[in-house]
């Protein structure tokens, strides 16, 4: 484990997955056919839910996976076995990605290790439930754009000197952003920033070969919502209301995020895919 030292994370979120009774599937569902073979990733937010499903099917693929989370060493520990079952390598980085200084870190510490960046995944996020937003704090406003938006601008800022053309950057938006979430004000409205920075950051960078899509998923079980501050009888009920009628898992998501970093979407760039239950959201 490779730790940085400039912390600013001041709660317990994201959470351990490791706590949760209810354990969120992260197993690839399907056998690797080498998409990503001697590719090498960054995923934020690695160590549970979607980023662990995510760097699961990328090992999987055949590409080597730097693993960045904020706080909880267990389960980013566990993503690194996971990872190397699979038979790739993998590395683990403790960072905040709300400093610009420790993304720089992090970038720099993947090129010591594998010589390469060839996708970045910015999966990393927090949310934090409000019912009114006079309830919301100006400490957490900023902690939540800090960690959401801004963090990939810096990992993005980090990393660009070393993506070349055949490169892609693959963006975590939400739901939330296309139908909005009357609870989640701020976090939200850093999804909304998200959707917007891909489909410009691509206008940036496709002239060079490098491909900028997101993801924008529904419901999923992850430790961010237990930990998150949701209630229990939200919890009970969660993802019912989907057309599919229930949560979905990490690695029902993860799949997206492959599709948009290998050559199968070699034609996509600036799109947001949609995996959500059913939910019609017209974007």
């Amino acid at each position: 484990m490779t730790q940085t030292t400039e912390m600013i994370h001041e709660d317990n979120l994201p959470g351990h997955e490791s706590a949760l009774d209810r354990k969120p599937q992260w197993q690839p569902r399907y056998p690797g056919s080498g998409r990503l073979k001697g590719k090498t990733a960054i995923v934020t937010g690695a160590d549970s839910g979607i980023g662990r499903a995510v760097a699961a099917l990328y090992a999987r693929e055949g590409a080597n996976v730097a693993i960045v989370y904020l706080l909880e060493d267990d389960d980013a520990e566990k993503t690194r076995a996971i990872v190397e079952d699979e038979g790739s390598e993998a590395i683990c980085i403790k960072a905040d990605i709300g400093s610009q200084k420790m993304c720089q870190k992090i970038a720099d510490q993947v090129i010591e290790r594998f010589g390469a960046i060839d996708i970045l995944v910015n999966n990393a996020g927090e949310q934090h439930p409000d019912d009114d937003i006079t309830d919301i704090t100006e400490e957490q406003l900023r902690r939540t754009f800090q960690t959401n938006i801004f963090g990939m601008f810096f990992m993005t800022q980090a990393v660009r000197p070393h993506l070349k053309s055949g490169s892609a950057i693959v963006n975590c938006t939400s739901v939330t952003m296309y139908k909005g979430s009357w609870s989640l004000l701020d976090y939200s409205s850093t999804k909304g920033a998200i959707t917007a920075f891909t489909r410009s950051l691509s206008e940036n960078l496709v002239g060079d070969g490098i491909r900028v899509n997101a993801v924008a998923p529904g419901p999923i079980w992850t430790p961010l919502n237990p930990c998150g501050g949701a209630d229990e009888e939200k919890l009970k009920h969660f993802g019912e209301s989907t057309p599919i009628g229930r949560a979905g898992e990490p690695n029902e998501v993860a799949p997206s995020f492959l599709f948009l970093a290998c050559e199968d979407s070699s034609y996509m760039s600036g799109q947001v895919l949609h995996p959500n239950g059913g939910i019609i959201v017209n974007g």
